[in-house]
């Protein structure tokens, strides 16, 4: 269970969910008043104003530095000529038309000083009023939407702590003296014979059978084999070298090219591809094929001891332990049917993760509690969200 969302000590849940809503609801009230401040206007006539102000204020970046002062001529009829253009461009009705001629006049000087670059900027000022009505619109709508996606990131924390919680409550109601053993002798029993019976099969078969072994079960997703890598797995099929056991490769792999010369057909085939997967090699066991403790939920593993069947099957004619393996394994199938599976399940989850700080949040009401505030804020949240729909 993950408490990563929310630290029960300080974590109000009602208290974040109302500020999450008044966020939300005052991000709406800033959007619709920005919108109004548009409306006002129109943004076709807004949007011209934008589109003509930052054409000049582009020039302005390029060019204010060269031809202030005693700058280059060239440079200067260029800008100039540019100005006039987007003043010359402008519709007779753009709004603030007034406003961009005499920009131009004031920049059209045989000179342009800093105090001329200040009345411009200054004469520019009901320009950048309506510019700004579009940027804070958009940084209004800007605003909505992180507020909305901050609620639906908060309903999905809550959802998995509700989640955690019911599982805390369904632990908490379960009955620990419960004969759990009932379960865990069984699955024991089984864990420790297939163990045994794959290590035989590790040992004894050749790697290139070993790794076959392991390909087979991809087909089998409750069975979870690391798949060989192709280049071990090519390197096993197609020299003499596979037909040793894994145990036996991995001792090749630590000698030296010169000493392998007197065991391998090609050394620097085998510290290519075998050398390189030490570690995969190693790691190659039975834990795919064991049964958890705290065991699973019953259906799932019903599915899983079906695979498993078919999985060990596969090597128990080959080792001395196989058909123990077959038979505990069998028996752990059975056990969602020949017992009172879900009560000793929960006994044994209980046991294993109810420690006491659980307890006693438990035995105090705590959960309860958290559980009703976590509920609460959700479903406040889900109502402002509809209240308050995507744009």
């Amino acid at each position: 269970m993950s408490d990563a969302a929310f630290d029960p000590a300080t974590d109000d849940p009602r208290a974040v969910a109302d500020d999450l809503v008044a966020e939300l609801r005052e991000a709406r009230d800033a959007l619709r008043r920005a919108r109004d401040r548009v409306d006002e206007v129109g943004e076709p006539e807004l949007r011209a104003v934008a589109d003509a102000h930052d054409d000049l204020t582009t020039l302005f970046d390029r060019y204010e530095e060269e031809v202030t002062g005693d700058g280059d001529f060239k440079t200067f009829i260029e800008f100039q000529s540019q100005i006039a253009a987007i003043t010359e461009d402008l519709s007779e009705d753009v709004r603030h038309r007034e406003v961009f001629e005499e920009v131009d006049d004031l920049l059209q000087q045989r000179r342009l000083t800093d105090s001329d670059w200040t009345k411009v900027r200054s004469a520019l000022e009901p320009v950048r009023a309506d510019v700004s009505r579009l940027d804070d619109r958009d940084e209004a709508r800007e605003r909505y939407e992180d507020a909305r996606f901050a609620a639906e990131r908060r309903i999905d924390d809550l959802a998995d702590r509700i989640a955690d919680l019911e599982d805390l409550q369904r632990l908490g109601d379960a009955d620990l003296d419960a004969p759990t053993e009932r379960l865990r002798d069984p699955i024991e029993t089984y864990n420790d014979r297939v163990a045994d019976a794959f290590a035989d099969f590790r040992s004894s078969a050749s790697a290139r059978d070993l790794l076959a072994f392991v390909a087979k079960a991809d087909a089998y997703p409750l069975v979870p084999f690391e798949s060989p890598p192709d280049d071990l797995r090519e390197y096993v099929e197609t020299h003499d070298a596979g037909e040793e056991s894994v145990g036996q490769l991995l001792e090749y792999a630590e000698y030296s090219k010169s000493k392998l010369d007197h065991y391998v057909g090609d050394p620097d085939a085998l510290k290519r591809n075998v050398s390189t997967r030490r570690t995969y090699l190693r790691r190659l066991d039975a834990e795919p094929l064991t049964v958890d403790w705290p065991p699973v939920e019953a259906e799932t593993l019903r599915y899983r001891a079906r695979e498993l069947t078919s999985v060990v099957a596969r090597f128990a004619d080959a080792v001395e332990d196989g058909e123990p393996a077959l038979v505990a394994l069998r028996d752990v199938r059975e056990l969602p049917r020949e017992t009172d599976y879900e009560r000793l399940r929960n006994s044994a989850q209980a046991r294993a993760q109810l420690g006491p700080e659980e307890r006693e949040r438990l035995s105090s009401g705590a959960v309860d509690d958290e559980l009703a505030a976590c509920r609460d804020a959700k479903e406040r949240l889900e109502d402002a969200l509809e209240e308050y729909p995507a744009l």
